[in-house]
């Protein structure tokens, strides 16, 4: 049985990690962008997060066997939720969605087709609707091997990382997961941290996905307190000291 299962666990090409939260008003129509560009052998992993409305139901009226609900009993928030869905996930690439946003019709093919050659891959993304992007940057193809520079946007905060927006080999998943504990926020950028000390980072000039904008986002939208992005920066400081630590144990 053991044996059957790791065979089935290889098969797996490509595995979603999404974390849900009170995501009624707009899951059904992600999960329908995912799924039609998902394999037969591949899976769609929602962690869903105590959400008390009617987003589980909704999940489990898609009659589709690619989905794995994981049901938590209290909240834990988003950044553990992700982690709970990439550690419970056995594709060979590893993708994080947002239960809001609308995936881009050949964006799993073309991420994949980047993990050939690079451990993590972050891409650009188009506001569903066509609003304003409210001043986020681009990422720039040619930024990709500029891993110092990134790692200080990264740091600073003007690098556009978003997890919606990123993919990683299994290999790159099992250095970003477990999450260290501290980091209660900005699991993507967590990632970024990892891909670029590990020089495996490549940037997506193409948008991959529609990002959904409104009051409920996660990402802050508006200005934080200096307190706030004081604590932040030095949250990042201290996940950057260990992804440097994780690649080199990976390494050796």
């Amino acid at each position: 049985m053991s044996n059957c299962l790791s065979e089935a666990q290889r098969a797996i090409r490509a595995s979603v990690c999404m974390a849900s939260y009170r995501g009624a008003r707009y899951i059904g129509e992600q999960i329908d962008s995912i799924l039609v560009q998902l394999g037969p052998a591949d899976e769609l992993i929602i962690v869903d997060d105590d959400s008390g409305d009617d987003t589980v139901e909704i999940i489990r009226a898609v009659k589709d066997s690619r989905i794995r609900l994981i049901v938590v009993a209290a909240n834990q928030g988003y950044v553990r939720s992700f982690e709970q869905a990439v550690l419970a996930s056995s594709g060979a690439f590893v993708f994080l969605a947002d239960q809001d946003d609308l995936w881009v019709p050949g964006r799993l093919e073309l991420m994949i087709e980047s993990l050939g050659h690079s451990g993590v891959v972050a891409s650009n993304f188009t506001v569903l609707g066509g609003g304003s992007r409210g001043g986020v940057p681009k990422l720039k193809t040619q930024d990709s091997t500029h891993y110092l520079r990134n790692i200080l946007g990264t740091v600073i905060g003007y690098r556009p990382y978003y997890g919606c927006a990123m993919a990683m080999t299994r290999d790159q998943a099992q250095i970003f997961a477990p999450i260290p504990r501290y980091l209660v926020e900005s699991h993507d950028l967590w990632l970024a941290l990892c891909g670029n000390v590990g020089k495996t980072m490549t940037h997506l000039a193409e948008p991959t996905l529609l990002r959904r904008l409104h009051e409920e986002n996660v990402t802050p939208r508006g200005w934080r307190s200096l307190g706030t992005i004081l604590r932040a920066r030095i949250m990042i400081l201290r996940a950057l000291a260990e992804a440097a630590r994780r690649t080199r144990a990976a390494r050796r």
